[in-house]
């Protein structure tokens, strides 16, 4: 048995139940497409095939006309009009945007990002301050300012008109600006989880009075980078995005392909796994104004310039993360060796840029929410990220302690805030309370929702196509994940460092290949020939021109008992791996049998009570197959290993006949004596048997008193006993000695498996049955 690392959520019912049949579209498409509520026709079609005429009027957002005729009435004035930023690739490309459709309309604009370091996140005083002294009476915040209920005052004292658009949770009040622009404060508008590119971009429909085609490119990768529910205006925006940047000629996006090896169409994970990053990079390590100043550019010489130094901004940031990773981790654990129920570290000297990172992968690595702090001595500020699981909303749960932060904002799984350094530790105990009230211990395991089961005859190129059909893949629309039940024909470690696995599976004439990244420790874990439940997302692999199906495994499970056959190895230390954490046991039936591991060894007879290991060695043979059988009825195991030897088997020995014993009675009786000393070696040589057989039956023959042995003479008895040769003790122990060796050690791996079968698992043992996570 292995049990699966994560929970295992299968959240398909049996058949599609309400979905109207769509011509043209399998049974497991329409499955999917239920599962996302998709069940019309009409709304089957809308999905599958997403256009900007499904978009929304922009004016139906509320501060939509008033923030236009306010931009317009700036270009009539020649106003100079400031954009104000955020530093994430969602706030790079919606500044972007939002610069050059305003430019269009012929006004004077320009940029400001706020330096995360310096500045903090959101819009500050300080820089209105510097907006006004330059002279600008209008600003437009992009993907920030909802929260800014003192800057928004502060913009009104100094004379400037302050328009906010934004995407990010709405707090208890509203800023008191000239304009808001925000789905959710917008009743009479239809979708509300724009990015706040998105937003920018309805900005920008609505100012130009056209759809602006030209900022598709953009859009596309704030709304994936952002990690939006990629449904509804988000699906439509992500999908003709991603065709408008793989066919992009603007510098900046060209600029990007060269230095990050972008080849053909890009797709959602191009998007998500290298632009995103490296946009991002920029403003956790500095300032965010060179991102813009690439995207914004109209050369390319200059924006491959800008795009190396990104990218090399980019690979510093990766070992900055590495390293305060591993110190995050050192500070997890209790003293009792455990991870809080929400994880909140803190420490001097870490860079805040990378924190959301390292709290991501906290929350991967110990399955809790995870809040990772910077501190700042001087100020004795606390500045920092936040990111959770999926069962604790961390925006509802840290606003419920608002009083605790000077700045607060976020989502349900991420957020972003400062507070002061002694208030760190009440933080964390609060969190860890609401946590202890509101979630159970299923809570803590990462989910894997499953869409479907099925058969290796059910994955075909034409079928994945279909399915990616669905695409683009993200939050809201997740990569569907499919369960697979099939023994493999092959497992292999694949990779440089051996540390990935492959496997091949066949179901008549169809083969799947699965691949299961950094899984390469579980290799000696698996048994051959065992059925393995894996969970994986299926995809088609292209190579030299020819495409095959596989499936990307993210998790894998064994439900049954395994065996493992070292029947005879002699190199047990290497073929045996045992998982730290772990309890394993070895049985054996001689005194003199040594373990090779350090690992508690039970003779035969020590076992009084039931034993439950994760693996059981077998040592040696047992002189009866009874005691193994008693054996396997006491100990439950997960794993079994057949490492015994047989250097003297009665197997290898000639068994005799029923007409080789009487062949030797009779030649007894015509001699009259035999002598076993002078003669075994010449009978056996001349009859073709062995010394052994010849002893053998001779033993027999005086055990049911057929003969005499004297000095090695035999003699035949005057008056021999009526006793069949089942009688004797010797013959029917070397008869349950033979079929023991023939069932134990020379069978097959099959014959000794359905014979262990048998004898594993029986009595009261797993009558609670170990739960395999979503089974």
């Amino acid at each position: 048995m292995i049990q699966s690392k994560m929970k295992w959520n299968f959240t398909y019912r049996e058949a599609a139940a309400t979905i109207e049949a769509v011509q043209g579209i399998t049974p497991l498409t329409q499955q999917l497409l239920e599962k996302r509520g998709i069940v019309s026709p009409e709304d089957v079609r809308t999905f599958l095939n997403p256009s900007v005429t499904q978009l929304h009027d922009p004016f139906l957002m509320d501060g939509m006309e008033k923030a236009v005729n306010r931009v317009k009435e700036a270009v009539e004035k020649g106003e100079p009009i400031l954009v104000f930023g955020d530093y994430d690739a969602d706030g790079v490309t919606s500044t972007t945007l939002m610069v050059e459709a305003i430019r269009k309309t012929g006004a004077d604009c320009d940029f400001y990002i706020p330096n995360r370091f310096t500045e903090g996140y959101g819009p500050n005083k300080e820089a209105f301050q510097f907006a006004s002294d330059s002279g600008f009476k209008v600003i437009i915040t992009v993907d920030t300012g909802i929260a800014a209920i003192e800057e928004a005052a502060f913009a009104k004292e100094l004379g400037i008109d302050l328009i906010i658009t934004d995407h990010h949770e709405v707090q208890e009040r509203l800023p008191d600006a000239y304009s808001i622009i925000h789905p959710k404060t917008s009743a009479d508008y239809p979708f509300q989880e724009l990015a706040g590119v998105g937003v920018a971009f309805k900005f920008a429909e609505a100012l130009l009075g056209h759809f602006p085609t030209e900022f598709l490119d953009l859009v596309v990768i704030g709304t994936i980078a952002d990690l939006v529910p990629l449904r509804g205006e988000n699906r439509v925006l992500a999908s003709a995005g991603l065709e408008a940047i793989s066919r992009s000629t603007r510098p900046g996006i060209q600029a990007l392909r060269q230095v990050c090896g972008i080849e053909g169409d890009m797709e959602e994970e191009t998007i998500g796994f290298t632009i995103g990053p490296r946009l991002n990079a920029v403003g956790r390590l500095q300032d965010a104004t060179p991102a813009v100043d690439l995207l914004i550019s109209d050369s390319l010489d200059e924006a491959q310039e800008i795009a190396a130094f990104i990218n090399q901004l980019n690979i510093e940031r990766q070992k900055i993360v590495a390293s305060i990773a591993k110190e995050a981790e050192a500070m997890v654990k209790n003293e009792k060796g455990e991870a809080d129920k929400v994880i909140v570290v803190a420490k001097e000297g870490w860079n805040p840029g990378v924190l959301g990172i390292v709290a991501s992968k906290l929350v991967r690595q110990f399955d809790r929410p995870a809040i990772v702090l910077a501190i700042d001595p001087e100020k004795q500020q606390a500045k920092g990220s936040a990111r959770s699981i999926a069962a604790f909303d961390l925006f509802t749960n840290c606003m419920e302690v608002r009083d605790r932060f000077i700045h607060f904002g976020g989502h349900a799984q991420a957020a972003g805030m400062t507070l002061e350094t002694g208030e760190v530790n009440n933080l964390r105990e609060d969190l860890i309370q609401k946590a202890e009230e509101k979630l159970t211990e299923e809570d803590y395991h990462q989910v894997l929702d499953i869409e479907s089961t099925v058969e290796i005859e059910e994955i075909s190129l034409k079928q994945i196509e279909e399915v990616n059909r669905l695409r683009p893949f993200g939050m809201g629309n997740p990569k569907p994940l499919f369960h697979l039940k099939h023994t493999p024909k092959e497992i292999r470690l694949i990779g440089s460092k051996k540390n990935h696995l492959k496997f091949q599976f066949l179901q008549n004439k169809a083969k799947v290949d699965g691949i299961a990244f950094h899984m390469g420790n579980l290799y000696p874990q698996i048994a051959p020939h065992t059925p393995l439940d894996i969970v994986g997302e299926l995809g088609i692999n292209e190579w030299n021109g020819r495409k095959n199906v596989q499936v990307m495994v993210k998790d894998l499970a064994v439900k049954e008992q395994q065996l493992f056959d070292l029947r005879g190895s002699k190199h047990l230390e290497k073929s045996i791996d045992i998982p730290e954490g772990e309890t394993y046991a070895a049985i054996r039936f001689l005194e003199k049998t040594k373990a090779p591991f350090d690992i508690p060894v039970y003779g035969s007879n020590d076992l009084t009570e039931e034993l439950h290991l994760d693996g059981l060695l077998l040592l040696d043979l047992p002189s009866e197959i009874d005691q193994l059988k008693k054996v396997l009825e006491i100990v439950d195991a997960r794993k079994v290993y057949v490492c015994y030897q047989l250097e003297d088997g009665a197997f290898l020995k000639r068994w005799p006949t029923r007409d080789h014993f009487k062949w030797f009675y009779g030649m007894l009786l015509k001699r009259g004596r035999f002598d076993l000393r002078k003669e075994t070696e010449l009978l056996a040589n001349r009859k073709g048997w062995d010394r052994s057989m010849v002893e053998f039956i001779s033993e027999v023959f005086f055990e049911l008193d057929f003969v005499r042995i004297e000095n090695g003479i035999i003699t035949v008895e005057s008056q021999p006993s009526q006793k069949d040769l089942k009688e004797s003790q010797l013959y029917r122990r070397r008869e349950e000695q033979l079929q023991m060796e023939q069932t134990l050690y020379y069978s097959t791996y099959h014959e000794l498996k359905d014979w262990f079968d048998q004898y594993m698992n029986q009595g009261s043992k797993h009558v609670k049955e170990e739960v395999f996570n979503g089974f």
